[in-house]
């Protein structure tokens, strides 16, 4: 009989201890994480993952001292990787609370770089269609293009050397022909299928654009 009570406290204790973590969690999405947490996963996504390393180191240090006067996502940042080639999953959306890293592709600009390759040469200037580089904020009201029908989310240049990024039109939409290693005219395009899990994520989001400058 002791046998079993032990059993059935031991039991509600776990239970407990799984709801109030579950609960801890869910509390803690929508609110910006503490400093020491965000060098914590800083330094998990270093171990795990083979984004740039250099790209990784200035991202989260941008994050941690703009995410307030920026007003930038509590949940997510993300880091377009040029160095590396358009067949590989470039993109990289790291959860700020739990440190996940989920991976997609990502298009350069026709005037960056071959098909299916890495970018060699981008630029902030309009008219390059190139791949633009820096520190941009994705804006949250989703659109469709006139012209392709492309669904998209706007971004902000949040640097004096890409502001003009609206001026451009440098959007992150989706495009089918990213499939096949397609190009853009500059823009960040994504798979149509991944818009469910890469918009959601980003909207307000820090995005960086490494192209190894």
């Amino acid at each position: 009989m002791k046998s079993k009570t032990i059993v059935v406290s031991l039991t509600i204790l776990l239970s407990t201890t799984l709801n109030a973590k579950s609960s801890y969690n869910d509390w803690h999405y929508g609110h910006y994480v503490s400093k020491s947490h965000l060098h914590y996963v800083f330094n998990k996504v270093k171990r795990t993952s083979n984004v740039s390393q250099k790209a990784l180191a200035k991202t989260f240090d941008y994050y941690e001292h703009n995410r307030y006067k920026k007003h930038l996502s509590k949940d997510f940042i993300a880091i377009a990787d040029y160095t590396k080639l358009a067949t590989q999953k470039r993109l990289y959306i790291i959860n700020l609370h739990t440190g996940a890293v989920s991976r997609y592709f990502v298009a350069h600009g026709k005037n960056s770089g071959a098909k299916g390759g890495r970018v060699w040469r981008s630029s902030n200037v309009h008219g390059t269609n190139m791949t633009p580089y820096g520190f941009f904020k994705v804006g949250v009201k989703e659109g469709l293009t006139f012209r392709n029908r492309h669904r998209y989310l706007p971004i902000e240049g949040l640097e004096w050397k890409n502001r003009n990024a609206k001026k451009r039109e440098i959007l992150l939409h989706t495009a089918s022909y990213v499939a096949k290693q397609g190009r853009s005219n500059g823009c960040f395009a994504i798979l149509p299928q991944d818009r469910w899990k890469v918009f959601p994520r980003l909207k307000s989001a820090l995005l960086y654009s490494y192209t190894g400058r």
